[in-house]
């Protein structure tokens, strides 16, 4: 059966033995345009392009007043890293770490080269890269020890196994389940038990549910980018618009705060992401039960909770615990941060310092191996940071300024206006491309309101239709169970979905928590 390739059979023979590592992340869909050596060419040809034309063609930008060519410069840098981004020409992390390379050497900031790189350097340490860091810890800690599918069954179990509300279910679990670790890990768990009870329902039938198979599994790729919303450390688009208002609107969001903003339009949109992939697959007009039959199987072979599952579910519940009642114990813990850091600590700092705290008591108490370390997305982390840069040129150069000047249009449209505006581009834009590279783009020409960056963070984890879109669309559709037109044509009804969503949650709750 699919999903018996992460079990472990029988009682445990010691409660500190460690189970055998999960398998690795599958790879991508085949059609995904990284692969494609054209594509990449044709990404570094425009990139190249573009950054000389910027650099060398005499603009307004290198005529700015008070900052020379130093605008021209930033723009140039911003541009090449956008568009390999888009492309996916190089490795993300080789991208992501540009401005160490260019800054100094450009000049962006101005103040000499050992100055200039040392401001490219610093947001490789910003504190939501370290809070982003021992997220991961605790999601790799999670995989290593089956202690995230255990809770998923249990949630399938608890919501019903008739096909309606396995359907319900199979969202639910998974978008609980991103809220804490990656996307593309929440995905590669899930999709096997999908597949196990599409099997096991397919047999009850004694025949083939293609619409059935193909809303399960598209519930996995949706759920696993929709939960992502909802916490601080659900994925990185969050990580990224939280670092980029920390820094430059000089706005510190708390995480009980963020929470309030992103977990209630999961719970809304969940339920309108349930009805249209229910409208699918009711058409095979299932009526055998057989799904309860899968998962009282899967959790009987998994077994009571080990001793480093119990550990793990500890540090869990304690970083939670600690960040959501943040705001009552940080005075207590932000004088000792602030002697570490040499520096006033501020929430960001506090978060990441509990993070940090986790992952240190997962390794003190043995509860992740030394292998799942090493495997942690370090590029991922490198993407954070090369984020923070290319932000932090735009600004320091006066770049900044000038886009400003030209969006004032923009800033003066009606607030419904910005905000669908917003959401539908960044929709759009984050179906040809990575959510990190829409969001990176997104923060540096948009309005600086935080209702409207707000809405693009949720909107850049909102595309459903391409594989393209998001880790976990091409995962599914890697799977081979969905037709790409099928995915299309749902994906382009949730699409349309989400923009009005997120505009009518924007504009009657999101901005006042904002």
């Amino acid at each position: 059966m699919a999903g018996d390739t992460t079990e472990t059979k029988g009682a445990p023979q010691d409660d500190d033995v460690l189970p055998p590592p999960l398998p690795s992340t599958p790879p991508p869909a085949a059609n995904d345009s990284a692969s494609n050596p054209i594509v990449r060419g044709v990404g570094i040809a425009l990139a190249i392009a573009v950054f000389l034309f910027l650099t060398l063609y005499p603009t307004e930008l290198q005529t700015l007043s008070g900052f020379g060519k130093r605008p021209a410069y930033a723009a140039a840098v911003a541009a090449l890293m956008a568009v390999l981004w888009l492309f996916e020409a190089i490795p993300i992390a080789m991208t992501a770490c540009l401005p160490i390379a260019l800054y100094p050497v450009l000049g962006v900031f101005g103040d000499g080269l050992t100055l200039n790189a040392g401001k490219a350097l610093s947001p490789f340490t910003d504190a939501y890269i370290f809070l982003f860091f021992g997220g991961m810890m605790i999601g790799g800690a999670m995989e290593e020890q089956g202690l995230h599918r255990r809770v998923a069954l249990h949630i399938l179990r608890a919501i019903g196994t008739r096909p309606r509300r396995l359907l319900f279910g199979m969202l639910a679990a998974t978008a609980l389940v991103s809220l804490w670790i990656s996307n593309t890990a929440t995905a590669v768990m899930m999709v096997p038990i999908a597949v196990a009870l599409l099997h096991e329902l397919e047999a009850g039938e004694k025949r083939k549910l293609p619409g059935f198979g193909a809303s399960l599994l598209l519930a996995v790729a949706y759920a696993s980018n929709v939960g992502g919303i909802g916490t601080k450390i659900g994925t990185a688009t969050n990580s990224i618009f939280l670092g980029f208002v920390t820094d430059k609107m000089k706005t510190d969001i708390g995480f009980v705060r963020y929470l309030a903003f992103g977990l209630p339009f999961v719970v809304l949109f969940l339920p309108i992401v349930w009805a249209v992939l229910w409208l699918h697959a009711r058409r095979d007009h299932i009526k055998s039960d057989r799904g309860r039959e899968v998962i009282e199987h899967e959790l009987n072979a998994m077994g009571t909770l080990r001793g480093p599952e119990r550990r793990v579910a500890f540090v869990f519940c304690l970083a939670a615990f600690l960040w959501i009642f943040g705001d009552l114990l940080r005075p207590f813990v932000s004088p000792w941060l602030s002697m570490l850091i040499r520096a006033p600590a501020s929430g960001k700092h506090y978060e990441a310092f509990v993070s940090l705290l986790a992952g240190g008591l997962l390794v003190l108490t043995k509860s992740i191996r030394w292998s799942t370390f090493r495997k942690i997305p370090w590029s991922t982390l490198l993407l954070l940071g090369g984020s923070f840069a290319m932000a932090a040129g735009i600004e320091g150069s006066g770049l900044g300024q000038w886009m400003a000047q030209r969006f004032t249009a923009v800033a003066q449209m009606p607030f419904v206006a910005q905000v669908g505006l917003t959401a539908l581009g960044t929709v759009l834009l984050s179906a040809v491309a990575s959510n990190t590279a829409t969001m990176n783009i997104a923060l540096n020409v948009l309005p600086r309101s935080l209702p409207v960056l707000g809405a693009s963070a949720i909107a850049a984890s909102c595309d459903f239709m391409l594989p393209a879109g998001t880790p976990p669309n091409a995962i599914v559709f890697g799977s081979g169970a969905i037709r790409l037109p099928v995915m299309m044509r749902v994906g382009f009804a949730l699409d349309l979905l989400a923009v009005i969503a997120i505009t009518a949650y924007v504009m009657i709750y999101g901005q006042y928590i904002l």
